[in-house]
């Protein structure tokens, strides 16, 4: 096995987190949760990335979302689980990755060869995925991997995606952001979620804001403008660093040449994606 260029996993992982998250922005998501009873777009998105660990309340759901304001989440958990089960959500869910897929990306690259390599290879590097303290991933890694090979690539990508995330939750204790500094901080780079949809879907206030930017200021990791110091940028960068690390062994697993194509392919996708609008136009930046 030879080892990996620097960065390999983390190109790999972007060109793949992509692919799931074209979820949570489908139509055909808050079509299929409305069909079983949940309209609001809140309650649809913790459920139906909760569903895996079960009929779970706010306070799991807060410390494995790690951004959202606990009294958000708490206004629909549990009791939307009366609504519509964790194995109702799960159904949905996967109806909805099939209809977004099939029109994101076309009848023809769905039933292509190359697709069907792309979740191999994807579902190969998950086999050195890790359990222990992974509490999102560990969840997703008990459900039955989809026949289809769109869907066992959607499946593949979520594992992948949730094990790194998993990681970076340590990371960013050990950084000591708080939900809402790892947000503003994470802003600040230009490459996370604009503050806009921010506030539009994680609870927190513009005060809260505020205080989180003064805060970071205070630690000297954000000037004046809210924009990164220098020591700001370095923290980010050796953050993503540690994550790196701690989610090398998948991709090890896999190989270089095996990450290389699957970077290639993963980016073929995405990019059809996105050409196909599967996200809204100003959803990441600092504006």
């Amino acid at each position: 096995m030879t080892s990996l260029p620097a960065r390999a996993e983390r190109r790999c992982h972007n060109a793949l987190n992509p692919l799931h998250s074209t979820l949570y922005f489908s139509p055909d998501l808050g079509k299929e949760m409305a069909a079983i009873g949940i309209a609001d777009p809140s309650a649809a998105y913790f459920v139906t990335r909760a569903a895996a660990m079960g009929p779970v309340g706010a306070g799991t759901v807060t410390a494995t979302f790690y951004n959202f304001k606990h009294e958000l989440v708490a206004k629909h958990l549990p009791r939307t689980w009366a609504v519509a089960s964790p194995e109702t959500v799960l159904a949905a869910r996967q109806r909805a990755a099939d209809s977004t897929l099939r029109r994101l990306l076309g009848a023809e690259t769905i039933e292509s060869k190359e697709l069907a390599e792309a979740a191999a290879l994807a579902l190969r590097a998950t086999e050195a995925c890790s359990r222990s303290a992974r509490p999102l991933y560990a969840a997703h890694a008990d459900l039955p991997v989809p026949q289809a090979p769109h869907l066992a690539l959607w499946h593949a990508a979520t594992l992948l995606r949730e094990h790194r995330g998993d990681a970076h939750l340590a990371v960013l204790l050990d950084a000591g952001l708080d939900a809402v500094e790892a947000l503003v901080s994470h802003a600040a780079t230009g490459k996370g979620m604009s503050p806009k949809w921010i506030a539009s879907t994680r609870g927190w206030s513009s005060d809260e804001w505020s205080a989180a930017q003064d805060r970071l200021r205070e630690r000297g990791l954000l000037d004046g403008d809210g924009e990164l110091t220098e020591r700001g940028t370095e923290l980010r960068t050796e953050m993503e660093d540690a994550t790196d690390r701690l989610d090398r062994a998948p991709y090890e697993h896999l190989g270089a040449d095996g990450v290389a194509r699957l970077t290639e392919l993963g980016t073929v996708y995405i990019t059809a994606a996105l050409t196909a609008g599967a996200f809204p136009s100003d959803l990441i930046g600092k504006g």
